[in-house]
């Protein structure tokens, strides 16, 4: 079994049926909690390595997301950076402005106005959660976000809003992949 179709069936036992409210604000009838999946030593490895599969090919220096789907997939991605000779920073985003000591939006080592990163996401839905982390990064830094990469997209006007704000989105599974 390939890496992509192991972490496939991984996802797939994770699908939870609904009805759901999703961070979107709008109902589904399946819910995917994609740490159920990268919260597992084999789930994050999959996830990982197949996402650092992409991103080595794209001349970024850092990945990072907003917390808390993001947060073990980007230490994943650090981890197999490493393993591959690579030299990657990590960044997490918070929900809202860190309310003491330095007000930070946006945690770990320091990122320069332009520099190339990859947005990291677990699953997607709209896109309004990657667009709000983006919000709160620009408040601290000015990155060039060269791709925002998800776990799964559940197509439903992620690809359609990213792209018309202007940033290309790719996914490693699809809600089709899913058998929704």
């Amino acid at each position: 079994m390939s890496k992509r179709d192991e972490l496939l069936a991984l996802v797939k036992s994770t699908v939870a049926v609904g009805p759901v409210k999703l961070a979107s604000g709008a109902t589904s009838d399946f819910y995917i909690d994609g740490r159920h999946t990268t919260l597992t030593s084999r789930g994050l490895q999959l996830t990982a390595q197949l996402m650092w599969e992409r991103i080595k090919q794209w001349d970024v220096t850092a990945v990072g997301g907003p917390t808390l789907g993001a947060d073990p997939i980007v230490a994943g991605i650090l981890m197999a950076a490493a393993a591959d000779g690579a030299s990657l920073k990590g960044f997490l985003i918070r929900k809202e402005v860190k309310g003491h000591g330095l007000g930070n939006w946006v945690e770990g080592p320091k990122l320069s106005d332009g520099e190339r990163v990859v947005l990291i996401e677990d699953v997607v839905t709209s896109g309004g959660s990657a667009l709000k982390a983006i919000d709160g990064m620009n408040q601290q830094y000015k990155p060039k976000v060269v791709k925002i990469l998800a776990l799964v997209d559940r197509q439903s006007g992620a690809v359609e809003n990213l792209t018309k704000a202007g940033y290309e989105f790719e996914a490693l599974f699809t809600r089709k992949d899913l058998g929704r």
